[in-house]
């Protein structure tokens, strides 16, 4: 059964910058499609680098790989941010997909907590060596 995103009230989805660029595919259905990377995912849409804009409100599938699989849903095109940046929303999102996505932005936002955490922990251990 597809999953529809819907926000939650005023609360925005938990965005991940993807420190490595995701390929991704964008499949139009007059049979167009664009090849591009993803920058920022969430679980209601994200950012793609892409050729050249697309036009706002068009709506395609959207095919990215993850550390969890491949996420395959429909999409529609926001506004571009520039002449490289499109931002999509997902339309539907089938059960399988939805939960590879949640499973790999989980993923994502532990990595980066722990690598807070060392990078405060490796400071406090400076200030402890320092002669002043």
């Amino acid at each position: 059964m597809p999953f529809i995103p819907q926000s939650q009230g005023q609360r925005r989805a938990e965005r991940v910058r993807l420190e490595e660029a995701i390929p991704a595919v964008v499949r139009f259905p007059d049979g167009n499609r664009t090849s591009g990377r993803l920058k920022v995912v969430s679980m209601t849409g994200g950012l793609l680098c892409v050729p050249k804009p697309v036009r706002q409100g068009t709506v395609g599938k959207v095919m990215f790989l993850t550390p969890s699989g491949a996420v395959l849903g429909s999409a529609e095109m926001l506004s571009p941010l520039s002449w490289e940046l499109q931002a999509f929303r997902f339309v539907s999102l089938p059960t399988e997909d939805h939960d590879r996505l949640e499973v790999t932005i989980k993923l994502y936002l532990k990595k980066t907590k722990d690598d807070h955490q060392d990078a405060q922990r490796g400071q406090g251990q400076i200030e402890k060596l320092r002669p002043w």
